[in-house]
């Protein structure tokens, strides 16, 4: 028990418990799959961000299997010094072959990505045009920029106009960035809006498509592609622990993009670089993707039926567009409730509640999967529609 200088941790804890707003952990025991154990009991999983099941999948195993033997389980060095191996090279140029782009970098997370590039693009003198709604990576890394920051209206493009034609001429640089997929309510930015209100103004587009790769798009190449506005965004983020099933972050763009930031970025520079069996898995699911449609399909047939279901019976879902489905039931306690009883029925869950939300949009965030069967999405919605009446959500 912490007690004088750090008897806040414990009480600052026990606030967050008391508001129904702290997270408690879950132990997933065994691997990430539409059936799994959470905590010693048998579960279907919908919370997971492995949208086109592929933790699983053979392919990547087998690549993972193979770069242990021949490159060990570790590079033993950050990328700029000793660790720069060829698996990493071999990982970027397929990632910009799969993208379309000129480039690529890895990054060691998503986070990394948006913490360490951000404040690079971005310096005093510049100015930061953010969605309300943005991931917190990206929140940090305009922290972390020296740059002056404004906020525009979530998907509002008459106020992303507005910003910008009361800013232009203002600034050195103007950077705008957004979420591709907003991974708390699963809506799409506009990016074709976006890219053309930018460019028009001379701004730099920054898109983060974590919850767009291997979802959106043609053969799930993302955001651009889905927009069919490919070479228009500045700068792609991407990760490959959600629908590529691995882990990792990247950027994509220009050659001259790739070379600045590995320059520049103290996230790239100063991070191990990724073992030989994640990079190699990370390639196996960029080739999985692009020559195995079934798994998107399945992922949109699982949405769309499951979404359906869900409106039918009276649920709140939002604007969801996105296999991100959140059931909206308003106070954290109920959320927490809802989630705790789905759990008992077999079904695993999870609550989103403030900060991360409003406070009076606390929701049980859904997270389809290719592998669910039809047997699955109806046992979980059997699930969903008991509890709800049982809480009088519906």
């Amino acid at each position: 028990m912490s007690s004088g200088k750090l008897a806040f941790l414990r009480e600052e804890y026990l606030a967050l418990e008391k508001s129904s707003l702290d997270w408690k952990l879950h132990t997933l025991q065994g691997n990430s799959a539409p059936h799994c154990v959470v905590d010693g009991k048998k579960v279907l999983m919908f919370c997971s961000n492995n949208y086109l099941n592929l933790t699983n999948h053979p392919k990547l195993k087998e690549a993972a299997k193979k770069a242990i033997d021949t490159h060990g389980v570790g590079s033993g060095s950050v990328r700029p010094i000793a660790g720069n191996m060829d698996l990493h090279l071999q990982l970027e140029k397929r990632l910009a072959s799969f993208k379309h782009a000129e480039a690529s970098l890895v990054y060691s997370t998503g986070f990394a990505a948006n913490a360490g590039l951000i404040p690079q693009l971005t310096g005093e003198g510049d100015l930061i045009i953010s969605d309300e709604l943005n991931h917190g990576s990206i929140i940090d890394g305009v922290r972390l920029s020296r740059a002056e920051k404004t906020v525009y209206k979530h998907c509002n493009m008459d106020d992303l106009e507005r910003v910008l034609k009361e800013t232009r001429g203002k600034y050195r640089r103007m950077l705008v960035v957004s979420d591709g997929v907003f991974s708390m309510d699963g809506d799409i930015a506009p990016f074709d809006k976006i890219a053309k209100l930018a460019s028009d103004a001379g701004a730099i587009t920054y898109a983060d498509d974590a919850h767009g790769d291997g979802v959106l798009g043609e053969k799930g190449r993302g955001i651009a592609s889905h927009f069919q506005i490919e070479g228009k965004i500045d700068v792609e983020m991407g990760t490959f622990s959600k629908a590529f099933g691995v882990v990792g972050g990247y950027v994509s763009g220009s050659e001259d993009l790739r070379r600045f930031a590995f320059n520049k970025s103290r996230t790239w520079l100063l991070s191990a670089s990724h073992p030989p069996p994640v990079t190699a898995a990370c390639t196996a699911a960029l080739e999985v993707v692009e020559k195995e449609p079934e798994h998107l399909e399945n992922l949109w047939k699982n949405t769309r039926y499951f979404k359906k279901e869900l409106k039918r019976m009276g649920f709140d879902i939002g604007n969801s567009e996105t296999p991100i489905t959140p059931v909206i039931v308003g106070e954290s306690s109920v959320a927490q409730s809802m989630s705790t009883m789905l759990y008992d029925e077999g079904v695993f869950a999870l609550p989103i509640v403030f900060p991360m939300v409003a406070r009076d949009k606390a929701r049980i965030r859904t997270m389809m999967n290719a592998g669910h069967t039809r047997a699955d999405l109806d046992v979980a919605l059997a699930a969903f529609e008991k509890i709800g009446r049982k809480l009088r959500v519906l």
